[in-house]
């Protein structure tokens, strides 16, 4: 069962994705909170899955309680709920770290389905949409120090995969490029965030950008490969 917690100042919202994720017989919405304050409080308490998070709330607004919660809670999934898709604080929550977004008038199977993406850790972004992102945070960061070159912490193997990433594709889409198995991409996914210190594939892409294993037009930089000993992928 997949626990959510629906942080949004509006009561009918919140019943409405209630009654949504509760239909779908997977998933139970184990607290409701109506301001980020109380969000930061219930996702501490409650440990869920998912949270649900709206953006514009009274006292503490959703992306302050991203940042709050993100910072207690490092792996915790946020999936921001927003009345714009262009809003630009769907952005800074997208950069601050939550997994993607939710527009409230999107069908009701497209909300069940980020549920259950974001839980498993899937990408929820559309590649059009991470594009977007990657393209701000870059713009954002323009003017900052570079970091520490990174990539030489990670495998040939992992910097391909963080590469595909980088794209946008899936982990389903990324094992069927290289020949693997989906749960051999989830571990090198899962290893290369650990090394880079990101909390999700967002950071993940935008880092994959940084470094250079993307570039501009969203494609992989083709490497000659190396002579070292990577142990192969089964």
């Amino acid at each position: 069962m997949i626990r959510v917690v629906v942080a949004d100042d509006q009561a009918l919202v919140r019943a409405g994705v209630r009654m949504l994720l509760q239909a779908a017989g997977d998933m139970e919405v184990c607290a409701e909170a109506c301001d980020g304050a109380q969000a930061v409080e219930l996702a501490e308490r409650h440990r869920p899955d998912v949270l649900l998070m709206d953006l514009r709330m009274p006292k503490v607004d959703g992306l302050e309680a991203i940042r709050r919660i993100l910072a207690a809670w490092p792996s915790a999934r946020i999936v921001v709920l927003t009345t714009f898709a262009e809003d630009e604080n769907v952005y800074a929550a997208l950069r601050a770290g939550a997994l993607g977004f939710l527009v409230k008038d999107d069908d009701p199977e497209r909300m069940v389905d980020a549920v259950r993406k974001a839980s498993a850790g899937e990408p929820l972004l559309t590649p059009s949409v991470l594009r977007r992102v990657v393209e701000r945070a870059l713009a954002a960061e323009a003017a900052k120090p570079v970091v520490s070159p990174v990539e030489a912490a990670l495998t040939e193997r992992e910097r391909e995969v963080l590469a595909l990433v980088g794209t946008g594709l899936s982990n389903a889409e990324i094992a069927d490029r290289l020949h693997v198995g989906v749960t051999t991409v989830k571990t090198h996914v899962s290893t290369a965030m650990d090394k880079l210190g990101v909390r999700n594939r967002v950071q993940a892409a935008v880092v994959a950008h940084r470094i250079g294993l993307v570039d501009s037009s969203f494609r992989p930089v083709k490497r000659a490969r190396s002579s070292g000993t990577d142990a192969p992928d089964r």
